[in-house]
């Protein structure tokens, strides 16, 4: 019977580890989906912006050609390419143009392809002279109309997108007007360190890449006949082309996937987002690491086998608890049933003898009286029952802290027998700090992530920046980072959220021990004034400051100045926008002896209405 019973168990066992290795795998794929989706999301948003930049950059010069080819001195060029004074009137014109416009190169090109003028006349790599006729954006600028075609140049060897538009005089068309823009810039402005984008053309080479090492590689074999479509427009002049060796697939949930690309250990696999720009020929393609995902996916399902481990312990404590409590209850109730066996006989027989001899009367008396005693006892045994079971459940709830406190307590009595008292005394208080520490803390921090009450209300800045310090204090001993604060002498109140103000005053106070970190001035100054209808604070680090050149896009959403991996670029884009909810401004600068300050200017409200506000 034991053997049997045993099988069972045994067969319920295999039963649920089968059943919890379905939910695990079907977890893992749900939760990686869910992983992969937030990624493609973010794949999505990142295109966009970079297929904005692109056609906001293409779009700027796209008419211009035009407008160009009907300036009279081009059109005067062009009726007699042989006058030297025509050819510099036109070279001067071209330049302040290029200048102007902000575009790489202008250049007027002869009906058979020979370069009449251009901006870059004076320059070493002048285009003037060159026959540029195999390009794309000369022809079909010539037979069609408008040229766009974009290349590294033959003669800048700079890569660059160019337009072209006919120039017809006296009903003749004589010639090209091209515009070259530079596209370095949008190249500059998608560096990342985690996710690549890049822009191929329509052989599937690399032209856009934040990349450098991937520019001019193309994904998959260079056949002849890609070669010899790429060569015939001299697209890449003398540039060495590249292959990258990869594998594309498509995953259960209709993601694309890239394995493989190059010789990159750091995430073999990407997660690929690409669109089509049919203006240009484009294909612009992001590509984002997976191994983060899968990681995240991996964390959930062993986080979720953790919790099911536990609830199963959990439950097979319970069962034993339970299993215990049947069998007391049952061995109680076989005693009760006993019992009033014997009661049953007892006074039956005392009935009897009651009958039959009357001489027996004191002893039938006596045996009430040990009944009723004895039913005393049974009672009082029945309270003192639920009374243990009442002390077992509460020894249960109590038993995990109190074996923690007895450990704390053993090792004092250890420390202190072997003399260590100082060491005993010092471990104690060091405990009892941590727990104060840890009240304070989680007092703030329910505080903080309490959803704020959208109202404005006035908000005592004392409480505010001492929440702030009390959220940060961490790090400001770990950093070792000094922070200075003089709120004068006078209460300031002023008119805000209690939360959102402590989330403004978190997220300034955190990039000022970024600047100072590794400084070695690791003061911060936190002061605040009142200033008219209004109370000004501002922080001043002496870390290295802001470069003037990124000052204008510091609040900017996505823009930071930390090395990646160190942020995101919201935390002041957040606090501006949340300053100026509340009426105010934040604007920053470098302070004359070094670092940087920022000013918070706030509306300031009366002291003694913050009673009646909260």
């Amino acid at each position: 019977m034991q053997r049997l019973s045993t099988m069972k168990l045994a067969a319920v066992l295999l039963l649920c580890l089968a059943v919890l290795a379905g939910l695990s795998w079907l977890g893992h794929t749900q939760t990686r989906a869910k992983a992969f989706q937030d990624l493609h999301e973010r794949g999505q948003n990142t295109l966009s912006l970079a297929e904005s930049s692109l056609r906001g950059q293409l779009a700027r010069f796209e008419r211009l050609p035009e407008l160009l080819a009907d300036e009279r001195v081009i059109r005067s060029l062009l009726l007699s390419p042989t006058n030297s004074d025509l050819v510099m009137a036109a070279n001067l014109y071209l330049r302040d143009t290029a200048n102007l416009l902000g575009a790489s190169d202008v250049y007027v090109m002869y009906r058979d392809g020979v370069t009449l003028a251009a901006s870059n006349f004076d320059q070493p790599h002048s285009f003037v002279g060159g026959n540029f006729a195999f390009r794309p954006y000369f022809f079909d600028a010539m037979q069609k109309g408008e040229g766009r075609f974009f290349a590294l140049g033959t003669t800048s060897n700079k890569r660059g997108y160019y337009f072209g538009a006919p120039i017809d005089v006296a009903g003749q068309r004589r010639g090209v007007m091209v515009i070259k823009i530079d596209v370095d810039e949008i190249e500059q402005a998608w560096a990342s360190d985690d996710l690549r984008i890049l822009v191929t053309d329509p052989e599937n080479i690399i032209f856009l890449s934040n990349r450098p090492d991937w520019l001019f590689h193309a994904f998959g074999e260079l056949t002849p006949e890609r070669l010899a479509r790429t060569e015939e427009t001299r697209r890449y002049a003398n540039a060495p082309l590249g292959e990258i060796a990869y594998r594309a697939h498509t995953d259960s949930h209709g993601f694309r996937l890239l394995t493989g690309p190059g010789s990159d250990v750091d995430a073999s696999e990407y997660l690929v987002v690409a669109r089509e720009m049919p203006q240009a020929n484009w294909v612009v393609q992001v590509l984002l690491p997976t191994r983060a995902a899968r990681a995240q996916a991996a964390a959930s399902v062993a986080i979720g086998l953790s919790l099911a481990g536990i609830v199963a312990l959990l439950g097979l404590i319970v069962w034993q608890r339970r299993r215990q409590l049947a069998l007391r209850l049952a061995m109680e109730q076989a005693a009760k049933d006993d019992l009033e066996r014997r009661v049953v006989q007892r006074t039956s027989e005392l009935r009897d003898a009651n009958i039959a001899l009357e001489d027996e009367v004191a002893e039938r008396r006596a045996a009430e009286a040990r009944l009723r005693k004895t039913q005393s006892e049974l009672v009082q045994a029945g309270k003192l029952a639920a009374l243990g079971q009442m002390s077992a459940a509460l020894s249960h709830e109590f038993n995990q802290p109190l074996g923690a406190a007895r450990n704390y307590a053993e090792n004092a009595q250890l420390l202190l027998d072997r003399g260590r008292g100082d060491e005993a005394r010092a471990n104690i208080d060091r405990i009892v700090g941590m727990i104060d520490r840890m009240t304070r803390i989680s007092r703030h921090l329910r505080n903080f992530a309490r959803k704020p009450n959208q109202q404005l209300r006035p908000v005592a800045l004392a409480e505010s920046v001492l929440a702030a310090q009390e959220l940060l204090g961490w790090r400001l001993a770990k950093t070792g980072v000094t922070l200075e604060v003089d709120l004068g002498d006078v209460p300031l109140t002023v008119t805000g959220g209690p939360v959102r103000l402590q989330q403004v005053l978190v997220n300034l106070l955190s990039n000022a021990i970024d600047a100072v970190e590794g400084g070695a001035d690791k003061r911060l100054h936190l002061r605040a004034r009142r200033t008219g209808r209004g109370v000004q604070i501002t922080l001043r680090d002496h870390g290295p400051g802001v470069a003037e050149g990124v000052q204008a896009r510091i609040f900017d959403p996505f823009f930071s100045t930390k090395e990646v991996g160190k942020g995101l670029g919201l935390g002041l884009s957040i606090s501006y926008n949340i300053v100026r909810d509340f009426g105010g401004q934040l604007f920053m600068r470098n302070h004359p002896e070094g670092g940087a300050e920022f000013t918070l200017n706030l509306q300031a409200a009366a002291a003694a209405s913050i009673e009646a506000a909260q």
